[in-house]
């Protein structure tokens, strides 16, 4: 069942079907990245260690934006949930976890794009 700051693997490859402007931010670390990834315009990689170090200073412009749709995902879910909450007490409006991360997408989406 998905917590109400949670979308579904499902819901964001539909989503990421369209062209509809929204924004992934991918929390892991540059190793997971280069091991898999969703490969679109409209992801961004910013690992959360960065964020703990940096904080909103750590964002690009346009995710400094609080009414911006974000979507954030890491490998199951549980750093992007983390990342979702602390973005949500911080004022963001439109931010949710990815429910079960880029596992997840893999399993249940794309398994092409692989496992680590």
């Amino acid at each position: 069942m998905l917590e109400d700051f949670e979308i579904s693997v499902q819901q964001v490859a539909e989503d990421l079907r369209t062209d509809r402007p929204f924004h992934i931010i991918d929390v892991r670390e540059e190793w997971e990245v280069a091991a898999v990834r969703l490969e679109d315009k409209r992801v961004s990689v910013l690992p959360m260690s960065r964020i703990a170090v940096e904080l909103e200073a750590a964002y690009p412009g346009f995710l400094k934006d609080r009414q911006a749709e974000i979507v954030v995902m890491c490998h199951h879910g549980v750093r992007s949930a983390n990342v979702t909450r602390w973005m949500m007490q911080n004022g963001w409006q439109n931010v949710k976890s990815m429910a079960g991360g880029i596992d997840a997408f893999a399993a249940q989406i794309d398994p092409s794009i692989g496992f680590y």
